[in-house]
């Protein structure tokens, strides 16, 4: 089973829990919420819910999700674009639209998939048979630099330096609105939307600290849109997306977190452009980037330049 996703009913008169669950998590339909609630998933302030249990104001209603069954991962001949590769690990450059490991809905055609054509069974088992050698993550729509562990060895040491915050990444995003000051940090902790479960969200319930750092790099004054660099010092889901929209200047092109469509653009403009990290074995520090892709150039064409006499081509 997967962790509870808890919420408190704010509805002003009593209705019926398989409604209530249905509204507060909007991707599940009425009739799974009746199905979780018979199967015993649905706990009201502790107790489990029956068919006719009414939610009140105030009530804590938890809900336990069951995993889904997926098959395991299969090895499929896609291209990759590998940066590093050595017996211990390798950086790719992951395209957008990739999905980094299979999920309900993605059962093929991820980075995954294509890591085991590539590496046979080469691949550290930590994160087990759907997510092997995945060590962090980054979004289907975004694209950019993603380190990947061979060995249950270099995984550990991997995951260390990301938990003690010396594993470097920098990212380049467009975002919607024109950026003030020119550098900050955004220190606000991170959870679960309260009531879209699709979404991250700053938030003091059930969260964890996030910190991003940022830099305006370019403003673009007619299109009201802003090139920022920024650095993760903590690597929470959807950290940047959440972070952005909290300031009020959502990633361009993400529909989710409230930015706007540009130019053809699909999904977010946001692009993981710098890694840096101690190799686990060797000790030596390495660092990669990676050239903007092609629709993220595509999206900087569009823009006239007026962003207070920097051009687009200094970056």
């Amino acid at each position: 089973m997967s962790h509870p996703y808890t919420f408190t009913a704010e509805n002003s008169i009593p209705e019926r829990a398989d409604k209530s669950v249905s509204v507060y998590m909007d991707s599940i339909s009425r009739s799974q919420a009746a199905g979780l609630i018979e199967s015993g998933n649905v706990l009201i302030n502790g107790e489990k819910a029956g068919k006719s249990t009414k939610v009140k104001l105030g009530d804590t209603v938890s809900v336990t999700l069951p995993e889904p069954v997926m098959p395991n991962a299969s090895p499929e001949k896609i291209p990759l674009d590998i940066v590093y590769e050595d017996k211990h690990l390798l950086v790719v450059n992951k395209p957008k639209g990739m999905v980094v490991h299979p999920a309900p809905g993605n059962h093929g055609g991820t980075l995954v998939n294509a890591l085991l054509a590539h590496c046979g069974e080469e691949l550290s088992g930590i994160n087990g048979v759907l997510r092997p050698g995945i060590v962090h993550r980054i979004d289907k729509d975004t694209s950019g630099l993603l380190i990947v562990a061979k060995t249950d060895t270099a995984h550990r040491g991997l995951a260390a330096q990301i938990k003690e915050h010396s594993f470097t990444r920098v990212y380049e995003a467009l975002v919607c609105g024109l950026v003030k000051p020119d550098s900050g940090t955004v220190n606000a902790s991170i959870g679960r939307h309260p009531v879209k479960r699709k979404q991250m969200a700053v938030t003091a319930r059930n969260s964890k600290p996030a910190v991003t750092r940022y830099e305006v790099l370019a403003r673009f004054e007619r299109d009201k849109i802003t090139r920022l660099r920024l650095q993760l010092e903590t690597g929470r889901t959807h950290q940047i997306r959440a972070h952005m929209a909290y300031l009020h200047h959502p990633v361009l092109g993400d529909m989710l977190y409230g930015g706007r469509a540009f130019a053809g653009l699909s999904g977010q403009c946001l692009h993981a452009r710098e890694i840096g990290f101690v190799h686990p074995d060797s000790g030596e520090e390495l660092s990669f980037s990676s050239e903007l892709p092609e629709y993220f150039l595509a999206a900087l064409s569009e823009m006239k330049n007026e962003n207070g006499g920097l051009p687009i081509n200094k970056f």
